[in-house]
């Protein structure tokens, strides 16, 4: 089965890597308390300068347009309405350190509004305004030589007895991102700020990726409830078992909301008249692709319930209503990510209802009281075009776009065409995959055509625009691109994204192999120039279709992928080596994943040409496992490529080095397919 939703080409040129880079990136985005406005950050990119800077806007309803607030040089971030509308908080670095500033609405009066000796990571404001949490690092161990022994201020050496020893891209270095309280008056930070967590070795929010969605104020500002994993260690790097934490301020004192549920409980957030708070939840300690589920607690009668019971699919961004009677999140449903409502008051139908159904996906939103209904508006995104700020009708879900950021851009290029297309796997089963087509396809010529392989593992092909791997930039070099939504992908069910677990090699390959034999079977698809691209678990993938793809591809490409899954006891987060491979290397009997699914067993049947990428600051996938791998390759003498860079994670982030990449990887597959 076909279904078509065609781009609006622009007779233009074509996609580049260069056009990645001038693009405008749109994000936190959040609606004034009357619902008139919206303020939201605007991130640019200067290629020259090799840096970003990100920016303050603001949307005006009356007027239909956007124009820059703050929009100097220095970076502007986490832009919050004051209660009452009339004037805006965020952070800026324009002092050399991260600061708390505030502006009045029309951006005039522009001053600070802090004064601490070390950077403000994270803030979050009271509703009455007269008090703030802050998250900044609190500095309490020594593992630096020149720590340890004062009397070598040149030693480089760090010391560790424990794991975590280090995290996606950084090494421990005895700093704990720890949360503050301090007073307010008049919009300003008064007095001493004091550590809610004063002492202790864990971080909250949580890291890395752990923003202000994991902390959250009571309406009456007298508890602060926060998410964290208080493990250290090797208990730590085993388990995901973090928790929702109530600090009441008059007190001092700290409760765990939450004791006793062994997955993550993370993201709280109270009703509007504080009765209640929810989170998100996962039931099982140790696996982090484990169903997120909305729970609720009601404090008079201290029970919980969760909201998501019998709903198989994942539950995030959870936020109440205005008024507190409904509870809207997003999940990833068949490859789109959409907003859902759970109507708290609905006793005799299914309270979940899907509001957005759009072929896109929907990122964030912002909710503000308009007479007796919701006024949402959210940020959007396709495989066609990047985030804008859309308007949803809190009934109806029908979206209208308000922002246009990347509009003379994207009228610049011709659009790829993404079409979604069922594929039948071996077992039977349907496969959601996107097929992008080249800008001007003709069906009467012969194209080459990309396998994407999805990383994660359990990461959506969904609706995403990435300013890495790009659908429109591949497909615009000429290439059909497939991409196949996989066994091990989430939005279509907990079962389905189970079967990947402990089954790396088994049944999510041969779904791969499906999608890209199907497409092939096209008469504008030539068979003889098929190539496979994936990062991370995607480029696992390549490494394991290089030894088992019976001579289907003709050139390859791997970037942080995992080569040897012995080796990648190197990881940090040891519950994931542990959960997706069924526990270490040395467990008796041996799992089956290191005897059957570790790409490097198969490599006596490499015979194609691969270009191998590999990152020195990744330490989710250590970047020695791309080493073991060129190294292989070139023994074998298979064409064979590396390419790393030394101040680069998991990711690609730096401008400079993200068009490098692009032409390396354009590169290497035009010799190969072209």
């Amino acid at each position: 089965m076909l279904l078509s939703f065609p781009a609006l080409l622009f007779a233009q040129g074509l996609m580049k890597p260069e056009t990645l880079q001038q693009m405008k990136r749109l994000g936190d985005a959040g609606l004034s308390p009357s619902g008139d406005k919206i303020v939201y950050t605007v991130r640019s990119i200067d290629l020259d300068a090799n840096k970003g800077n990100t920016d303050i806007w603001i949307y005006n309803f009356s007027t239909k347009s956007s124009h820059p607030l703050a929009n100097d040089a220095a970076n502007e971030s986490m832009p919050r309405w004051s209660k009452d509308g009339k004037k805006i908080y965020f952070l800026s670095n324009k002092n050399e350190k991260n600061e708390l500033w505030m502006m009045n609405a029309d951006g005039s009066g522009k001053r600070t509004a802090s004064s601490f000796d070390n950077d403000i990571l994270l803030y979050g404001i009271a509703p009455s305004e007269d008090k703030i949490w802050i998250v900044m690092e609190v500095k309490l161990d020594n593992v630096k030589g020149s720590e340890i022994y004062p009397d070598l201020p040149k030693a480089t050496g760090k010391v560790y007895d424990d794991l975590m020893a280090r995290h996606w891209d950084s090494w421990a270095d005895g700093s704990y991102n720890h949360i503050f309280i301090a007073d307010m008056k008049n919009g300003v930070i008064t007095g001493q700020a004091t550590d809610i967590m004063q002492g202790e070795r864990f971080d909250s929010p949580m890291k890395p990726f752990g923003g202000d969605e994991q902390i959250s104020w009571s309406p009456d500002g007298k508890s602060l409830a926060y998410s964290c994993k208080k493990l250290s260690g090797l208990d730590y790097a085993v388990q995901t078992n973090s928790d929702v934490y109530i600090y009441d301020v008059a007190s001092g004192k700290t409760s765990n909301l939450s004791i006793g549920m062994m997955g993550y409980d993370k993201n709280p957030s109270y009703s509007p008249d504080g009765k209640m708070i929810l989170w998100i939840s996962q039931a099982e300690n140790g696996n982090e692709a484990d169903r997120h589920r909305i729970f609720v607690h009601e404090f008079a009668s201290n029970t919980g319930r969760e909201l998501t019971k019998g709903f198989d699919l994942d539950a995030d961004n959870a936020s109440w209503s205005s008024d507190g009677s409904k509870v809207y999140f997003i999940a990833n449903t068949q490859a789109t990510e959409q907003i859902f409502v759970f109507n708290l008051n609905e006793k005799k139908n299914n309270p979940i209802r899907q509001l957005t159904s759009d072929i896109a996906n929907y990122t964030s939103y912002s909710i503000a009281k308009s007479g007796r209904d919701d006024k949402i508006i959210a940020t959007r995104n396709s495989m066609s075009v990047p985030s804008d700020i859309y308007l949803v009708d809190a009934k109806t879900g029908q979206a209208s776009q308000l922002t246009d950021v990347n509009k003379e851009i994207l009228a610049s290029i011709k659009r790829a065409d993404v079409k979604k297309r069922m594929v039948k796997a071996t077992d039977g089963k349907d496969i959601l995959t996107w097929v992008i087509y080249p800008p001007d396809f003709d069906p009467a010529k012969k194209y080459p055509a990309l396998l994407y392989c999805q990383g994660g593992p359990q990461s959506g092909v969904s609706q995403f625009y990435s300013f890495r791997w790009n659908m429109q930039l591949m497909a615009s070099q000429g290439y059909i691109v497939v991409a196949p939504n996989r066994r091990g992908l989430p939005g279509f069910g907990q079962e389905w994204n189970d079967q990947i677990s402990g089954d790396w090699g088994g049944q999510c390959m041969l779904d791969l192999l499906s999608a890209i034999d199907d497409v092939a079977k096209e008469s504008y698809v030539d068979n003889d120039r098929l190539g496979a691209v994936g990062a991370s678990f995607g480029g696992y993938s390549v490494f394991w279709l290089a030894g088992n793809h019976n001579k289907r591809f003709k050139a390859f490409i791997s970037h942080n992928g995992v080569y040897n899954l012995e080796s990648m006891l190197a990881t940090e987060e040891i519950f994931f080596y542990n959960h997706e491979f069924e526990g270490p290397y040395w467990t008796t009997p041996k799992p089956k994943s290191f005897v059957k699914f570790s790409p490097h067993t198969y490599v006596a049947n490499w015979d194609t040409p691969i270009l191998i990428i590999a990152n020195e600051k990744d330490y989710r996938v250590p970047y020695t496992q791309g080493l073991e791998a060129f190294s292989a390759a070139r023994m074998k003498n298979i064409p064979s490529r590396l390419l790393t860079y030394h101040d680069e994670n998991h990711w690609v982030l730096k401008a400079q080095n993200s068009v490098m990449w692009q032409r390396e990887f354009f590169s290497w597959l035009d010799k190969y397919l072209k």
